[in-house]
């Protein structure tokens, strides 16, 4: 199978381009990689459109295996002629392949088999012939010791034209085109489940098109139907599907056309109803679970790449009630220098100590800024901490506490602080959290991270395998810090994985800093190919070559010398002179290797060398007064930040412990139809409150006429 031209064809892009991203992926070059430094090879493409040819791939040698088992166990029954080979070769859909194969399959003791044992397929091919008028007459010429009467042979007969009907390819085809184009997926109550089934309520009685169903609402059938809540099915209109069956295979007004009539009415009620109903249950849940999944990833993006306060000595307060508030003091690089636990509010309600504590240790550890967790207190600590009066100017910023539990109880986080309780370890968390999001959140498990609809219900590997390929992308987009990384930030760069982050982290404590890239190649285990990969998005901050703290790989550094060489200069020159930079013709500096588009990438990176691409922080703070669900009034405008954002809509945290939705045709003045066009992840936006019910805890909110 030409695999080059299949996937140029299904994708959009040119031949060349997928030979040459194919041939560096076979090479074992990364998407972040190639998408950065490969340009000239693949013309531009972007991580995205990289791994759709790599994930089209992988489909394509999934489905030559298949072919390959099918062709060998049809061979082996001595069936196979030139022309099936031919068509099984140009298959490029799964269902195509085993459509063909069906006829073939070795079968379990169906009824059309009972039948054939029993002598009544010549029968079945007489009916099916369609000329004989009188079924009965001929159908008494098979009665044996097996078969009673005319009515059990032809009903024999009929039950192997059924299982011909539903082998026949043209058949499965008319059948699956009439369920793409209008089947239904209907949902009913499972009887005595209202009760416990409530939240379900939506789909008790519910039927929609299939092609139109949005992914959330089917991913709710399905989780109602695992629950035993809900019956699922999907089917398009019967008599349509019949009807046109019956041009296909029943031919004239004969007694046998009857016949074949009554067993193309089995074959579709017994067999292929069933098999296709299967087959769109299970294509449409894929297609659900896969707008799911990049519901999540952008999700899981966008928090990523939140803003970061940078290098900051941070004060970070784990809040709550009874337990008191945990409170840990990290320096710049977010070690940990002091802990204890304060008890501003009730039961104790040690406001006085607690104060007396905070401003003191925001003094004596030079603390430049708090975080404060947006968990069980926090809006209540927020506003504790915001009136206190301290030696200096404090920002306090209010920080997502989502997956922090799953991070303190981990294995990771036992070998950061093996000393500390999980309370200290979750207060660190956060702070790190606000000092760069991208180094902590990678430490957890992106699942737990809670930023996805239906996580749970999606699959799993095809999840994991996407998150991670997100998590790949922002680390190496942002680019790391060489001397300060985590492992766990390190296995994330493009050409490390686990062993090999572990062994720079081993280099480093035994030599102290990383002083240029080419130090990399004494790492253990660090070859030639690895270090390739890695190097352009490893910085080393003041290093001797000022190009190693930036994305220009190591592989172009003779093209900038070449530069500061033609302009009278040095590098740093060049980097520090913007003048200088404009005279350079880039086209001089083209070869076979690297070409306009590299280029191009360098001069912007000596532009800002190793500039951070997410935005600068800005300090939130809630509606002065608002802390319950119950202070909220209809009309009621207020701030926001934008906590998770799904296909119908976005969920914004006002302060009350209880997100509230901004249905998606509430985003704007207009028509919306991705949220994601409107808002991002960790936005502060302005809503106005439009229903408020205390009973169910949910808030709907509006963005509309309301100045952002």
């Amino acid at each position: 199978m030409n695999y080059i031209n299949i996937i140029a064809k299904s994708l959009g892009i040119s031949v060349s381009q997928v030979e040459n991203t194919v041939q560096l992926l076979d090479e074992g070059a990364s998407l972040p990689f190639i998408a950065r430094y490969r340009k000239e090879r693949t013309g531009s493409l972007d991580e995205v459109q990289i791994g759709n040819i790599k994930d089209e791939l992988a489909r394509l040698k999934e489905l030559d295996k298949r072919r390959e088992s099918i062709i060998d166990a049809i061979e082996k029954q001595d069936k196979l002629t030139d022309d099936l080979r031919d068509k099984l070769k140009a298959c490029t859909q799964l269902n195509q392949l085993e459509d063909l194969y069906l006829p073939y399959k070795q079968k379990r003791k169906t009824r059309a088999v009972k039948a054939r044992e029993k002598g009544l397929e010549p029968l079945a091919k007489i009916l099916m012939s369609q000329n004989e008028n009188d079924p009965e007459a001929r159908a008494s010429q098979f009665l044996n010791d097996e078969v009673a009467d005319e009515e059990e042979a032809l009903e024999g007969a009929r039950d192997i034209i059924a299982e011909w009907i539903n082998e026949n390819e043209i058949a499965r085809s008319t059948v699956r085109n009439i369920f793409q184009r209008s089947a239904s997926i209907r949902c009913k109550l499972v009887k005595g489940k209202e009760e416990e089934g409530a939240k379900f309520k939506d789909y008790f009685d519910s039927e929609e098109l299939l092609k139109k169903s949005a992914s959330h609402r089917l991913l709710a059938m399905r989780r109602g139907e695992s629950e035993g809540i809900l019956r699922v099915s999907i089917a398009p209109d019967e008599e349509e599907v019949l009807d046109r069956l019956s041009r296909i295979f029943v031919k004239g007004q004969t007694a046998s056309s009857k016949q074949v009539e009554l067993a193309e009415k089995d074959a579709y009620k017994r067999l292929l109803n069933p098999s296709i109903e299967t087959e769109f249950a299970k294509s449409s849940k894929e297609a659900a679970d896969i707008e799911a999944i990049r519901v999540f990833a952008e999700n899981l993006r966008q928090l990523l790449l939140s803003s970061p306060l940078g290098q900051k000595r941070v004060l970070a307060i784990d809040p709550g009630f009874r337990t008191g508030c945990k409170v840990v003091c990290l320096d710049a690089q977010g070690n940990l220098l002091h802990n204890e636990t304060i008890y501003p509010h009730a039961p104790q309600n040690q406001g006085k100590m607690a104060a007396r504590k905070l401003t003191n240790m925001v003094e004596t550890y030079d603390i430049q800024a708090i975080a404060v967790g947006n968990g069980t207190a926090g809006r209540e600590t927020e506003r504790f901490v915001t009136n206190l009066h301290y030696d200096r100017k404090v920002q306090v910023f209010v920080v997502s506490e989502a997956g922090a539990s799953i991070y303190s109880a981990s294995k990771v986080a036992r070998e950061e602080f093996p000393e500390y309780d999980v309370t200290v370890r979750g207060a660190v968390s956060i702070g790190r959290r606000l000092m760069d999001p991208l180094a902590e959140l990678v430490k957890i498990e992106p699942k737990s991270i809670g930023v996805g609809q239906y996580q749970h219900d999606v699959d799993q590997n095809l999840l994991q395998q996407s998150l991670d390929q997100v998590v790949e992308s922002c680390v190496n987009k942002v680019g790391v810090n060489l001397n300060t990384a985590s492992k766990h930030l390190l296995n994330y760069v493009s050409g490390l994985g686990p062993q090999l982050a572990q062994n720079i982290v081993d280099y480093r404590t035994e030599n102290g800093a990383f002083t240029s890239r080419k130090e990399l190649m004494k790492v253990k285990r660090m070859g030639a190919k690895a270090f390739e990969q890695c190097a352009g998005f490893l910085r080393i901050q003041n290093a001797k070559n000022p190009l190693d703290n930036s994305a220009v790989h190591p592989e172009a550094y003779g093209i900038v010398k070449a530069m500061a060489k033609d302009q009278n200069c040095s590098v740093e020159d060049l980097i520090n002179d913007k003048e200088i930079r404009s005279k350079i013709d880039l086209n001089q500096y083209v070869s076979a290797e690297i070409g306009l588009p590299t280029l191009k990438d360098i001069m912007e990176e000596l532009e800002k060398p190793g500039r951070d691409p997410r935005q600068v922080i800005k300090v939130f703070q809630f509606k002065e007064g608002v802390y319950k669900i119950e202070q909220l009034e209809l009309g009621m405008e207020l701030p926001g930040i934008v906590t998770n954002i799904t296909n119908f809509g976005a969920f914004v945290d006002v302060g009350v412990k209880q997100d509230g939705l901004v249905h998606i045709s509430q985003l704007a003045n207009r028509f919306v139809s991705n949220p994601n066009d409107v808002v991002q992840l960790h936005q502060h936006v302005n809503v106005k409150v439009t229903e408020v019910d205390v009973a169910r805890k949910r808030i709907q909110l509006s963005m509309k006429d309301v100045e952002q």
